[in-house]
């Protein structure tokens, strides 16, 4: 067993770990952050993307105890300090940049890590970036859109059903 410490979204936590405990199951089970998904248990997914030291880190493939003392960031701790969608998740919704939801976390977290390191990214930029991250209802269609309009950039409003 292994005595863990962490910053998770901000606060200090601590927690006793098996050595083959994974991040993600560590964040889920022992801390009730449920907001990171287990989609394959196999890093081709990405819906358990969280930041670790600022860097987008597949939850699944990271031991618990190899993020001890780290610094971690997860879906929950994206929203704005007054509890509102931060501009990323705003954008996602107004944009339909989800569907059934499972990926969007994953999706959020590393479009949050593309728009640190390229504040401006192309639609093509961003579709390499999410490269690692599986959709299986939008076609990514949307989530390029939501992107673009999270970091300032035109995009066309949503197409409205005919009535």
């Amino acid at each position: 067993m292994n005595s863990i410490k962490m910053r998770v979204n901000g606060k200090e936590v601590s927690g006793t770990v098996e050595g083959r405990t994974l991040l993600v199951d560590f964040l889920r089970k022992d801390l009730r952050l449920t907001g990171t998904h287990v989609g394959c248990d196999t890093t081709q997914c990405g819906a358990c993307v969280v930041h670790v030291n600022g860097n987008p880190v597949k939850a699944c493939s990271m031991l618990a105890a190899e993020a001890d003392g780290a610094e971690v960031g997860t879906i929950e701790g994206q929203a704005n300090a007054d509890g509102s969608l931060s501009v990323i998740q705003a954008a996602f919704q107004e944009h339909h940049g989800l569907q059934c939801g499972f990926c969007t976390p994953g999706m959020i977290m590393a479009a949050a890590s593309l728009l640190k390191e390229n504040p401006k990214p192309s639609e093509h930029e961003i579709r390499e970036y999410l490269d690692g991250n599986i959709c299986r209802c939008t076609g990514y269609h949307n989530i390029v859109k939501a992107i673009l309009a999270a970091s300032g950039q035109e995009v066309a409003p949503p197409a409205m059903a005919a009535e």
